[in-house]
């Protein structure tokens, strides 16, 4: 089955940095579009990065300049880099996958394999 296991969360002050790391199992990963999702508390899921096979990457407004998302074929992993936090980045962050092509990579329902999420804290 496809596994797909996010770690790198926990609690920082703002301008800090964070890398979230997904660890992918069960499907030829490096055929896969990635990407990131957060979740505040009661507010709905929404797309931060994602990265396709052929490398083009996509970033929602408010983290270009400050997040970096990335790939490692080679060890089945999927990276965050997150730098200059602020307040408004604290959230669940989610790992997902689709295997087949994306053209709205925001839109959730378009992958089909998540991640348990990562807690990302961010205080004044």
């Amino acid at each position: 089955q496809v596994q797909l296991v996010e770690s790198g969360g926990g609690s920082v002050q703002a301008g800090g940095s964070l890398r979230l790391s997904c660890a992918a199992s069960g499907y030829t990963y490096s055929k896969y579009y990635m990407a990131w999702f957060s979740q505040a508390p009661g507010k709905e899921r929404e797309g931060v990065a994602a990265i396709y096979t052929g490398g083009n990457t996509y970033y929602v407004d408010s983290v270009k300049g400050r997040f970096t998302i990335s790939r490692d074929n080679a060890k089945n992993t999927l990276y965050l880099q997150m730098n200059s936090l602020k307040p408004e980045d604290t959230a669940m962050y989610y790992c997902a996958a689709a295997s087949h092509w994306v053209f709205d990579w925001f839109n959730d329902q378009a992958y089909d394999y998540w991640g348990q999420g990562t807690q990302v804290t961010v205080s004044s």
